[in-house]
């Protein structure tokens, strides 16, 4: 099955989950829009940002990387949705690093253009042109881009060199979450997936759940529930790959719509993504203490 941001239903979905009264902030408008203002982390700790070049295989990815302004923490790589490195994407990197960790958020496009910088503005991109950008990307540009930049967070000074990373994937970044456990195990210890589309393709052996089971990382895997009424299934093959290799896993259906956790998003859920904010900060404090 295709990941979900590959189909054609968005649009009807976010009416629906409107109707519904399961959308909040919905006067975001445009998915690339500024994004709007997240609540603070407890004990938000002072950090520092800046914007970073990273050399891969295949060029070179300009990418955020925000941690403490003393002392060390574990690393966490961020996957962003199909719609990439943005200001709504910075925000959630910046909270989580003032929760604690070393966060890098990477432009997964920067094969085809650079990520908007902070406080630029561009049109807002639609669904079919982040496909075109998607598509440039396999499972071969996942392994290595997992490889490059787990690499690189490896080698900073802000980051606690005895403590295993974490990695967050949206939307397509699911996928590529749970293969950057595959092409570096040794160094990640725990993987959330956040309506992640694509996590399981019964018809190959490189489906990224059956490359991610072969890891010891720790699972947080949050879906939407209208992707789950396309791919009933899946969790069920979640739930069964992980208990078979005895990895811990916690999986479980949300009641918003594709898309949910983003601040920008058109069908953000602001309870709900709190909710989720909340079980990604327990996996890592059980996983990467």
């Amino acid at each position: 099955m295709a990941p979900m941001c590959e189909q054609d239903h968005f649009e009807q979905d976010r009416l629906e989950y409107e109707r519904r009264g399961l959308v909040t902030r919905k006067e975001f408008g445009a998915l690339l829009g500024a994004g709007g203002l997240l609540p603070q982390a407890a004990n938000a700790a002072a950090v520092k940002e800046s914007e970073v070049t990273i050399t891969t295989p295949d060029g070179t990815a300009d990418c955020y990387f925000v941690h403490l302004a003393k002392g060390r923490a574990p690393g966490v790589l961020v996957w962003p949705d199909i719609f990439g490195l943005r200001p709504a994407f910075r925000q959630m990197g910046k909270r989580l690093a003032e929760s604690g960790y070393a966060v890098l958020v990477v432009n997964p496009f920067y094969r085809s253009q650079k990520a908007p910088a902070p406080g630029e503005t561009r049109p807002a991109a639609t669904i079919d042109q982040m496909r075109l950008l998607a598509q440039v990307l396999n499972e071969k540009t996942h392994m290595s881009d997992a490889v490059a930049f787990t690499g690189w967070l490896a080698q900073q000074t802000p980051v606690h060199k005895k403590r295993k990373f974490g990695t967050q994937g949206y939307c397509m970044g699911g996928p590529i979450a749970f293969r950057t456990a595959a092409a570096a195990p040794a160094r990640v210890g725990a993987v959330a997936s956040f309506h992640g589309g694509g996590l399981v393709r019964a018809d190959t052996p490189t489906s990224p759940h059956l490359q991610a089971a072969k890891t010891k990382a720790q699972f947080l895997i949050a879906i939407a529930e209208n992707d789950d009424q396309r791919a009933p299934n899946d969790k069920t093959v979640l739930k069964d790959t992980f208990a078979t290799a005895k990895l811990p896993a916690e999986i479980e259906v949300y009641g918003a719509a594709h898309g949910w956790c983003p601040p920008d998003s058109r069908v953000y859920n602001e309870a709900l993504a709190e909710k989720a904010w909340t079980r990604l900060l327990a996996l890592y404090a059980k996983a990467l203490a």
